[in-house]
């Protein structure tokens, strides 16, 4: 038993956990220089802005343009069209499909009398 008497008998300690851990308190942030700070930024990225504003030019090709155009329009009057229509009429169109389709998938009717 020799061999056996240098082990720790006590239980595993892990990082992050325990007394060392807890003993340690976060600082807080001043707020009021923070918001200082963040108004410079934004007061600068304005700035910014409207220089690169100016400076913007449309790279596009005229058929590009053309065809943004286009799916603007398209994509307008999808919209406009699906605004049109009432839920009322929608499940009206919805019922005259399924009138429409084959019964299917139907459950037939079993009769052992007849």
């Amino acid at each position: 038993m020799s061999e056996y008497d240098q082990i720790q008998k006590s239980s595993l300690k892990l990082k992050g956990a325990g007394e060392l851990s807890a003993g340690k308190k976060k600082k807080k942030k001043n707020k009021e220089s923070k918001h200082r700070m963040e108004q410079v930024v934004t007061s600068q990225n304005d700035e910014e802005e409207v220089k690169t504003k100016k400076a913007y030019i449309d790279k596009r090709t005229p058929a590009q343009i053309a065809f943004d155009k286009m799916q603007e329009k398209r994509q307008m009057e999808r919209i406009l069209k699906k605004a049109s229509k009432t839920h009322k009429h929608r499940v009206e169109d919805f019922n005259r499909h399924l009138d429409t389709l084959t019964e299917h998938y139907d459950i037939p009717k079993v009769s052992w009398t007849k």
